[in-house]
């Protein structure tokens, strides 16, 4: 009971980067740039497919949805990280509120990964069968693989959250990092956690690796496909539509799978706040961009939107 009590008055707080207020400073402007950045890169996307008529295809219905969802997946972080920036981590989070952080960021960051599988199954029907492209890929099925992308993301994250703060923390209240990340939260409690580190790991791994086996072997039959067309320029289009849906999922699946799937013996807290600056603020940049530079039905969907303006 005592235990209970002790967790049930937790407040954590997070290490700031810096002992150095102006560092803090630097490092405050960074991330609320990327994190603005982000949000006008994104919402331009999803609004600029909810808009054009001829963008209303699977392929951008799922890219649009990407895109809200690192919308999402980027604001159940930075405000809070922001706040304990510009306050020298001095920002209380109680443990309901980083138990909330961690279960949208889980949440949203699982269905993430699933959509891109989805989105890697839309491109292998797209090249390998394009005569039937429209009627595999129906209206009614996208919404379903949708839907089922934030129920799987939902199905994991809901457990591992119980899981984690059943814990009891009555020791040290400091999260060596700037959200509430599992393998960061489970080293300050006070009890064993190796079934909690296994169950991060089996979820981690079916989060991580299923869908990135499903989308290594579409892109073989994607790969095999393309080099039988005969138009140099067929092939071309069709590399250019799925080169920057493989370098998103290089991006996303490189970097969580560094922190989630390594040994828990050889995790670094140093290291493991650097590489999530990669996956929670810099990908969220970058997929808008790499999206826009490399698909020019999008590319002039934008300007003519912002031609009218």
């Amino acid at each position: 009971m005592e235990e209970i009590n002790k967790t049930a008055d937790v407040r954590f707080f997070f290490h700031p980067f810096s002992a150095d207020p102006t560092v803090q400073v630097v490092i405050f402007v960074a991330f609320l740039v990327m994190y603005l950045t982000s949000l006008s890169g994104n919402a331009t996307i999803a609004v600029i497919v909810q808009i054009n008529h001829s963008l209303h295809t699977p392929m951008y219905f799922f890219l649009a949805n990407l895109a809200v969802l690192e919308i999402f997946y980027t604001s159940s972080i930075a405000p809070l990280a922001l706040a304990n920036l510009i306050s020298m981590g001095k920002t209380p989070v109680s443990i309901t509120g980083c138990g909330t952080q961690m279960f949208f960021f889980v949440f949203l960051g699982g269905a993430d990964c699933v959509l891109l599988a989805v989105m890697a199954y839309d491109r292998f029907t797209a090249i390998c069968y394009p005569l039937r492209y429209t009627l595999i890929m129906s209206w009614p099925l996208c919404v379903e693989l949708m839907g089922g992308s934030l129920v799987l993301g939902f199905l994991l994250s809901m457990p591992l959250t119980i899981l984690i703060f059943h814990l009891p923390f009555c020791n040290s209240n400091e999260i060596y990092h700037f959200y509430c990340d599992m393998p960061a939260v489970m080293r300050l409690a006070c009890a064993d956690t190796r079934v909690h580190k296994t169950a991060l790991y089996i979820i981690s791994f079916i989060v991580l690796s299923i869908p990135l086996s499903l989308i290594s072997i579409s892109y073989v039959f994607i790969v095999a496909a393309i080099l039988r067309i005969r138009s140099a320029e067929g092939r071309r289009r069709a590399f250019s539509t799925c080169s920057s849906h493989i370098l998103v999922v290089l991006l996303q699946y490189g970097c969580t799978s560094f922190i989630y799937l390594s040994p828990s013996s050889s995790y670094s807290p140093e290291m493991g706040r650097v590489v999530s600056v990669v996956y929670t603020f810099i990908t969220p940049i970058l997929n808008p961009l790499i999206y826009s530079m490399r698909n020019r039905e999008l590319k002039d969907a934008l300007k003519k939107a912002l031609k009218k303006f």
